[in-house]
């Protein structure tokens, strides 16, 4: 259904336009109040007319705009314009069937043509004195119209007071301009301009000239100068003769000035000499001519060239510094001279370094290098020159060796957007200095960007522009008060613009315990926004307590104090005037409880030597060395046999006793154990432990007493003593191995636990040779200690001198 009501109405469009071509005729009339050009800010009506009766609209503005309107008859409507600004299209549309065609009507608003003022006119002289005048003016506000200015001009030539009046329209619509030929009869004109557009028409007042007043000659032209180190010689061509000629000339830097001129030679064209230039110069010249009277020509286009070379007048500007890292070096530095002290091109520069021997070292360098480094000794002196085509300039020099002066009073620095000011005192009890020098450079770069400024002996500040904002500087001011005194006052830590710093310094820390030991490097140079003032280090432990250290900005290492063992997080922080910039990275760290060696370990280092002894006694020959070892340690428990008081006494006896060494074994009972004898000789009472052995009489040592044919076998001559003492009695206790050694004590010598001897006196030793087992079978030393032949008293003695020979 939609499809089709579409289609009927696309139909019914078409026929009704179809219609409307056929019969060619307006639906309406439409018209102003004002008529089509009204002026801005006016009121009007616009009117429409249908040719029939119908609901009629009033549209507007592109696209068109259904406009408030009131109806006048039943076929005519209007709509009131109030205070209308810009040009403006009206339409009205009727229902009626058949129609005509719309109507419209473009309104153009305006202003009407302002009064012409300012009205110029030149007479320009061409060739021969003849040329055009032409005139130009000020036309006023713009209208917004179509507007067309007309010059009229009347001329007085002769004796007749009116000449003819010429019309000539204006050219332009900005600028408008008129011209017009006069001839040479004519010596004055009236000019008047007249404009008008659709709102009205106006004159100016009417301007008088003469034309001697308004001439002008055509511009010169210039040739190419022909220039010497002070002045050029310019060549100048005119059209016309003049009576005056300007010539200007200037540097790429200055302005134009008039230069005094003077005639070289009277041809033409002329040939003029411009002096009191610079050397090696560029310059610009521009020239212009004028007659007796009236007004001057154009000026000629500009010619340049440039003035030749002179060997430089004045020596360069010159400094010095010591390298802190090298105090065996001094770094010379000069600036690049301008053209007014090098008056050439820089070809070279020379360093000379003389010693107080004489004997000179002399370097020469290119002409981009500002500094050089030279030996530093005392008494030294070291001359710079530069070098252009023409020649040296004069020696700048440097002296090695200052005294130190007292320093200035109150240096003060400040700065403000785009400079900084340094002001100083001088000290009143000091002489007058001869002269200062201020130095300044980027915080960390001195030898790279070092600059400098001299000032006279009167000046006590001096002002700095050549600095970079967000930059920190530093520097110092000297006061020179001779060839050798000078004084210098540190400055430091000022910028021209400053913000909080844009990171934080790069971290890294060492844990020496429980203190940490933290360093940091400096902010990269673009990003630290100012000045330094100082650093602070973060320091947070896992449950979120936190400790902040602040550190001075010259300082680049911390060591924290005692810290308790755990977990930690470590940030730092740089700040300026501006305030704390950002954060660096933050860092873990952990720290350890101080070291101990677990149990385990020590009980698995004492297993292992345990098991090493062990199978190291399993040895025959170790376990005889540790044997001996062991009875050596003894000296001073058991007493030599061959020396003691009872072996001296029974010595002198030639009976016979008999020994039972009983053994132990683990593995047999008291019971089962068979009494092994000893025979044993007594030796005679000899004083050496040498003398051959003699047959005694048996002694029964159980119970231990000597017997002799003249004594009673019931008393004992002396107190039981025991020769050999069982090991397995032995204790480390110092209780059992320090034996006193007086004859009233009971010392055993061979114990009952080793030896079971019979209550028989008259018991015979029938064996020559006896095996004693000091040590019973469970113990680890399996292999029995032998010894061979008969117990003796010198036998049973112990020598402990070879006891680690071949060891």
């Amino acid at each position: 259904m939609a499809t089709m009501f579409q289609s009927w109405s696309i139909h019914l469009a078409i026929t009704l336009l179809a219609v409307q071509l056929c019969f060619g005729q307006k639906s309406c009339v439409i018209w102003s109040s004002a008529g089509h050009v009204v002026q801005r800010g006016s009121t009007f009506q616009v009117y429409c007319t249908f040719n029939c009766t119908c609901k009629g609209t009033l549209y507007s503005y592109h696209p068109p705009v259904a406009q408030a309107h009131k109806t006048l008859n039943p076929k005519t409507i209007y709509s009131n314009v109030v205070n209308i600004t810009e040009n403006r299209t009206y339409s009205c549309q009727c229902n009626c069937i058949p129609g005509g065609d719309p109507c419209g009507l473009d309104i153009s608003a305006g202003y009407p043509p302002d009064r012409p003022k300012n009205i110029s006119c030149i007479h320009k002289i061409t060739y021969n004195d003849r040329g055009d005048v032409e005139c130009t003016w000020n036309r006023g506000r713009h209208t917004y119209l179509w507007n067309s200015s007309v010059l009229w001009m009347r001329t007085v030539s002769g004796n007749h007071t009116d000449g003819p009046v010429h019309k000539v329209s204006s050219k332009g619509a900005e600028s408008p301009t008129a011209s017009f030929n006069v001839s040479r009869s004519v010596q004055f004109i009236s000019v008047w301009v007249q404009a008008q557009n659709e709102l009205g028409s106006v004159e100016s007042s009417i301007i008088n000239y003469t034309l001697s007043d308004i001439a002008m000659p055509p511009a010169p032209v210039l040739g190419q100068p022909q220039c010497s180190s002070r002045a050029c010689i310019l060549r100048v061509e005119q059209s016309v003769r003049t009576q005056h000629l300007q010539i200007q000339s200037r540097t790429e830097q200055q302005t134009w000035t008039a230069s005094p001129v003077s005639a070289v030679q009277m041809t033409s064209p002329q040939t003029w000499s411009i002096s009191s230039l610079e050397p090696y110069r560029l310059y610009y010249f521009r020239a212009r001519t004028k007659f007796s009277s009236g007004l001057w020509s154009q000026w000629s286009t500009n010619t340049s060239s440039w003035t030749q070379e002179e060997a430089p007048t004045k020596e360069l500007d010159v400094w010095s510094t010591a390298p802190a890292s090298d105090l065996k070096s001094l770094r010379v530095y000069w600036k690049e001279p301008n053209n007014s002290i090098s008056r050439g091109k820089i070809i070279q520069y020379t360093v000379s370094v003389k010693s107080p021997d004489l004997s000179v070292v002399i370097t020469n360098m290119s002409a981009d290098t500002r500094r050089h480094t030279v030996p530093f000794c005392d008494g030294c002196e070291v001359t710079v020159w530069a070098r252009n085509s023409k020649g040296l300039s004069p020696p700048a020099r440097i002296t090695t060796q200052h005294s130190e002066a007292e320093p200035l009073d109150n240096v003060h620095v400040s700065a403000d957007n785009s400079s900084i000011t340094i002001s100083w005192t001088k000290p009143e009890s000091a002489p007058s200095p001869a002269a200062y020098v201020v130095e300044w450079y980027p915080v960390g770069h001195k030898l790279a960007e070092l600059r400098w400024v001299k000032v006279g002996k009167d000046d006590n500040h001096t002002v700095i522009s050549d600095v970079k904002p967000f930059e920190c500087y530093e520097g110092a001011v000297y006061a020179f008060y001779n060839e050798t005194s000078v004084s210098r006052t540190r400055f430091g830590g000022v910028a021209i613009w400053e913000a909080a710093p844009e990171v934080g310094p790069q971290v890294q820390e060492k844990a020496e315990g429980n203190k940490v030991k933290i360093t940091w490097t400096d902010l990269p140079r673009d990003l630290r926004r100012g000045c330094i003032t100082n650093y602070t280090i973060y320091l947070e432990k896992a449950k979120g307590h936190q400790e902040k250290f602040c550190r001075p900005a010259s300082e680049r290492e911390y060591v924290t104090k005692e810290l308790p063992p755990g977990g930690y997080s470590l940030w730092m922080t740089a700040s300026s005037a501006r305030g704390e910039g950002r954060p660096s990275q933050k860092i873990k760290l952990f720290l350890e409880p101080e070291a101990s060696i677990p149990l385990l370990a020590v009980g698995i280092i004492f297993f292992a030597i345990a098991v090493f002894l062990v199978c190291l006694c399993q040895s025959t020959a170790v376990k005889r060395r540790l044997w001996e070892f062991f009875q050596c340690l003894m000296l001073d428990v058991v007493p030599d046999p061959a020396n003691s008081k009872w072996a001296k006494e029974c010595a002198k006896e030639k009976d016979k006793m008999n020994l039972q060494l009983q053994l132990s074994n683990s593995t047999v009972t008291e019971e089962e154990e068979e009494p092994i004898l000893v025979d044993v000789e007594e030796l005679p009472g000899q004083n050496t432990a040498s003398s051959k052995p003699t047959n005694v009489s048996s002694l029964l040592l159980h119970p231990q007493t000597c017997l002799s044919p003249d004594t009673q076998p019931a008393t004992p001559l002396y107190p039981p003593t025991t020769y050999i003492k069982s090991f397995s009695h032995d204790s480390d206790s110092s209780d059992h191995t320090q034996t006193s050694l007086d004859t009233n004590t009971t010392v055993e010598y061979i114990s009952s636990h080793a030896l079971d001897l019979s209550d028989e006196e008259d018991a015979e030793v029938e064996e020559e040779s006896v095996d004693i087992h000091f040590f019973p079978s469970h113990n680890t030393f399996k292999e029995p200690l032998e010894f061979g032949g008969k117990l003796t008293l010198d036998a049973v003695k112990i020598d402990c001198s070879d006891i680690f020979l071949n060891t």
